[in-house]
């Protein structure tokens, strides 16, 4: 004898939406944000931020009115194909930005923050703030 299961599926409106959104009725928009590394050495803090084929003229990095690190990369990418004696059909362009702030420690020397790029890394170094040596040698008079 078979045993026949059957399938009371309660969530059937979820999975409707589910198939309509998820499948290929509506395009999905694929919103990631870039991959971000941040190290600590006894002397810095570094933040490496993903920004592969940007050029550094498209990375900003600044500090708001709050004293926050704010990050924004925006991409433009275009691919053509420049044979005049064909017309396109289809073209592909590609945009993104990405902006975030960033709470910084307090001991991060806020004067002194410096960003470059390289090999597709957006490498922001942070120093921290060098505690002053406050030792005093002296001597102390016995009363």
């Amino acid at each position: 004898m078979m045993l026949a299961r059957r399938n009371n599926n309660v969530n059937w409106m979820s999975n409707l939406f589910d198939d309509f959104f998820d499948g290929g009725w509506m395009p999905r928009i694929d919103t990631t944000a870039p991959a971000v590394n941040v190290k600590e050495t006894e002397n810095a803090y570094e933040m490496e931020v993903a920004s592969p084929g940007l050029k550094k003229d498209f990375c900003r990095v600044n500090l708001n009115e709050e004293g926050n690190l704010v990050v924004r990369l925006e991409g433009k990418f275009e691919h053509k194909d420049e044979n005049k004696k064909e017309h396109y059909l289809r073209r592909e362009f590609s945009y993104s930005n990405f902006e975030q702030s960033y709470l910084l420690p307090k001991d991060v020397d806020k004067d002194n923050i410096s960003a470059r790029v390289e090999d597709g890394i957006l490498h922001i170094a942070m120093p921290k703030v060098t505690k002053s040596a406050d030792k005093v040698e002296r001597a102390i008079d016995i009363a």
